[in-house]
């Protein structure tokens, strides 16, 4: 029985090492043509839709809302009245300022009355000491007249001076009744209403907003964060298309407006008072770019979350192989054969996890039509992400490159 076990366990061996020493099956690899056409590269970008312009209204008079006159989404002609501030204490300050208008006038006219009789009086006195030859009347009344009607004149300056200030009171408060009635300053769409009537509105320094009101909807300004190793690429003038939830499957186009020269992080900084540097230390650095959008229809709101594919070139014709097959390296004979013999059957070469960089040399492998492998070697050039440019002596338009190999039904 002993013996029987024993060359049992010998004869599983042999056919064990049998096996994994066996001819393995050639493997079935995964190809793609080499293609020649167009390469069109672009840079990906997120952010918001606003409006071109966009306007904030506030009050520059106290007082409670009489009324409001407008509401959210409700479109506004540039002038027209929405909401109207109570003028009582405003119309008695009219009132005061016309009371002392008046008051200022009449002391004009008093002031011009009393300039007269003086004037008529130092003529007199002028008269009587030609004729007495300079007897009388004595030298020290003629110099009392004249001081009086210097006097006079300067009263009558001074009356003038106290209309025009109350002239200019009252008109500061006509122009201040004339506030109390607020108005559209443009022509578009309430985007935002945060008064309601009878709430008290205070003028101060820094002036509350009653309304948002977007100017024409049907231009458009997205705004989007350009990551800084993509910037060099983004110009004024470079085409676009994005996406937004709001319509899955829908292009809108687009047309790059300008790119700020200075980083998000940089005007943010001025904007708190901070620096650029403590701004952008630890974070990913980018920059704003503004593109211009055509909504003739309406469907695009303001805020939507927008996802915008910049062109920024254009290789021309070329040739063009899958970045996959840049990275696949086959398998060597032992790797192929695998089983106890081949401790590292499954791992990866490192140097296929090395970066393909522009003018770098690689090697592609190209499919012959018995099956077996030719190495070509290859110059890349410009990549967008899938699809790499390659120049080579050896490599034709049609060649089928290997991108991987084909698993092995279980």
């Amino acid at each position: 029985m002993k013996y029987w076990l024993l060359g049992l366990i010998v004869l599983l061996l042999i056919l064990g090492i049998a096996q994994c020493t066996g001819e393995a099956p050639k493997p079935d690899y995964i190809t793609a043509p080499v293609a020649q056409e167009s390469l069109s590269l672009s840079v990906t970008a997120t952010g918001n839709l606003r409006p071109t312009n966009q306007v904030e209204v506030g009050a520059e008079v106290t007082g409670p809302l009489d009324s409001v006159l407008v509401d959210v989404n409700d479109r506004v002609t540039k002038g027209q009245v929405i909401a109207v501030i109570n003028t009582e204490i405003i119309d008695q300050q009219i009132a005061q300022s016309r009371a002392n208008l008046n008051a200022a006038r009449a002391a004009l006219a008093q002031a011009q009355a009393t300039i007269e009789i003086d004037q008529v009086q130092l003529a007199r006195l002028e008269e009587v000491r030609r004729l007495s030859g300079g007897r009388v009347p004595s030298q020290i009344e003629v110099e009392r007249a004249e001081a009086a009607v210097a006097r006079d004149r300067a009263a009558v300056a001074s009356a003038r001076a106290n209309i025009e200030a109350a002239q200019a009171s009252l008109n500061g408060s006509l122009t201040t009744r004339t506030r109390a009635v607020i108005r559209a300053p443009v022509t578009g769409v309430v985007l935002a209403r945060r008064v309601e009537p009878g709430q008290t509105v205070v003028a101060s320094f820094n002036t509350v907003t009653l309304f948002v009101i977007a100017e024409d909807l049907s231009a458009m300004q997205l705004r989007v964060s350009i990551d800084e190793a993509d910037v060099g690429q983004v110009r004024p003038g470079q085409k676009s298309t994005f996406t937004v939830d709001a319509y899955p499957g829908r292009q809108f186009p687009a047309t790059v407006e300008r790119v700020d020269l200075a980083s998000t992080g940089t005007t943010q900084a001025a904007a708190s008072g901070g620096t650029g540097a403590a701004a952008t230390g630890g974070s990913v650095v980018s920059y704003e770019a503004r593109l211009t959008v055509q909504n003739p229809e309406g469907l695009l709101r303001p805020g939507m979350t927008a996802t915008a594919t910049i062109a920024t070139q254009n290789t021309g014709r070329a040739m063009l192989v899958p970045n996959a097959a840049l990275r696949f390296r086959p398998e060597t004979e032992e790797e192929a054969a695998g089983g106890v013999f081949n401790p590292q059957i499954g791992l990866e070469d490192g140097k296929q996890q090395a970066s393909i960089g522009e003018g770098s040399r690689q090697l592609v492998q190209v499919l012959q039509a018995d099956g077996t492998l030719k190495a070509v070697e290859v110059v890349t050039g410009r990549s967008d992400g899938r699809r790499t440019v390659v120049t080579s002596k050896g490599l034709k338009p049609g060649m089928k490159v290997v991108t991987g190999i084909k698993a092995a039904a279980q």
